[in-house]
């Protein structure tokens, strides 16, 4: 009798995991069954915010679901990233991240609450953006060498803001390579952080070209050097800081799709395989081009080693730079 009790016991365990499994399988097959939400981990109008709706629309209408993007900025990304990491793995919440939660923040943060391999599954590359230095029109250098002579001669008087990981790694590796007495003065975005240097509050910021191109542009606020050993296409007129004397700086800052860990392969594979057709189209290559940023997809398998690659070098930049975690 015990014997049949625990082969009918082993039967209902088996039974109930098959149709888990179905349950799943059904739910992958007939995927994308409602809304989807994509997680930014910054403000309003910045880059990540632009590029994310340009493809958010087209993957809507691919789907014929509806695609809401959802900003979640502030501590470096790691609020987004969380709330994504714990998020039901079904494919109906997404993020696009950047090297700021998944590559800076585990070294600029004294603790994370999530693990930025373990608890997410890679969707694609997204592309990747160039930065540039940008300083108030009071500020009377014309290039970084002028800046550095300028800052030492006013110590203390000059600020930086940053609005991401980059911006912070890239003011700290200036400020700490020349010697400069500077205040580093943080923002939850680019956008706010850009207002407050063109409103001469703060003298200057790094910020990727989406953010910064307009206000070049205009002459509102001066570029001075971008992060990258060749020089932008888009802005061919202005020196890399390995030009201008930070010899080997290269920055790279990039973005990527992502789900929770444990989401449905089935799902997985659908959402690589629209989002490369998306992101590889011309039109939209060419949309979000204009905005500064450089649109290219990849495997789910490329986007993952890379992640991993890129926590490697981003700890190695931080402490170079001399940040301390907070």
């Amino acid at each position: 009798m015990r014997h049949w009790l625990r082969i009918r016991s082993l039967i209902c365990v088996f039974l109930a995991a098959g149709l888990a499994l179905c349950s799943v399988a059904a739910n992958a097959q007939s995927y994308p069954s409602k809304p989807i939400t994509i997680i930014v981990p910054f403000g309003p109008g910045s880059g990540t915010d632009i590029i994310t709706r340009i493809i958010g629309l087209r993957l809507g209408t691919v789907f014929n679901q509806s695609v809401i993007v959802e900003n979640k900025p502030g501590a470096n990304g790691t609020i987004a990233a969380n709330l994504v990491a714990r998020a039901a793995p079904d494919g109906y919440t997404l993020f696009m991240s950047t090297n700021t939660p998944h590559s800076a923040a585990p070294s600029l943060m004294k603790t994370i609450n999530y693990d930025p391999v373990k608890d997410f599954v890679a969707l694609s590359r997204v592309g990747s953006f160039t930065q540039m230095l940008l300083v108030h029109p009071s500020i009377p250098a014309k290039s970084i060498p002028e800046l550095i002579a300028h800052a030492k001669a006013n110590p203390g008087k000059l600020s930086f803001a940053s609005g991401n990981a980059s911006s912070v790694v890239a003011g700290q590796t200036l400020k700490s390579w020349a010697g400069l007495d500077m205040l580093h003065v943080p923002y939850r975005s680019a956008p706010p952080a850009v207002q407050d240097v063109l409103g001469g509050r703060v003298s200057m910021l790094f910020t990727d070209l989406s953010t910064g191109l307009p206000h070049h542009r205009s002459g509102a606020l001066r570029g001075l050097a971008t992060t990258r050993l060749v020089r932008s296409s888009l802005l061919p007129e202005l020196p890399t800081l390995d030009e201008s004397g930070v010899k080997g700086f290269d920055m790279d800052s990039w973005a990527g799709l992502f789900a929770p860990a444990n989401t449905p392969r089935n799902v997985v594979t659908r959402l690589n395989t629209e989002l490369r057709k998306i992101i590889e189209t011309p039109e939209v290559k060419q949309q979000i081009a204009a905005t500064g940023f450089e649109a290219f997809s990849s495997s789910t398998q490329e986007l993952d080693e890379f992640v991993k690659a890129q926590l490697v070098k981003w700890t190695r930049m931080i402490k170079e730079a001399g940040i301390q975690p907070e």
